[in-house]
């Protein structure tokens, strides 16, 4: 979602430009932070964490998104994908220890917001 999102930044285009080069802009920013904190709890147990494209896409549900698509495509694409993430995290809270369990509410509750945030920039 981090890389889809980061594209349509860059792609985005229409009336409503400005505005959702911004908010892409500010969930991307959001996710990047995430996902260092994600890895740093993947080492903190032990594991090695995930690198470079192939790997994420090896791990991911959510495709690449079509830069050519208009804005409320790309929008209603990251609502869906954002969702299909929250769903993943759920699933991956069963288990989990504390501090994990917390990571991933932390995780649920920021792809929550910005699901509504994509949903209510919609036409």
């Amino acid at each position: 979602v981090y890389l889809k999102t980061h594209g349509y930044h860059w792609n985005v285009r229409g009336a409503n430009f400005g505005s959702l080069h911004t908010l892409f802009m500010a969930h991307y920013t959001e996710m990047w932070a995430a996902i260092d904190l994600i890895a740093e709890r993947i080492r903190a147990l032990g594991e090695l964490a995930p690198m470079g494209y192939g790997a994420f896409a090896q791990l991911s549900q959510i495709k690449d998104g079509d830069p050519s698509q208009n804005a409320e495509g790309m929008l209603k694409e990251l609502v869906a994908d954002h969702a299909a993430l929250v769903a993943t995290a759920k699933a991956a809270r069963d288990g989990a220890d504390d501090v994990t369990a917390s990571l991933i509410d932390a995780r649920v509750e920021a792809h929550e917001k910005h699901a509504w945030m994509l949903r209510v920039s919609i036409g």
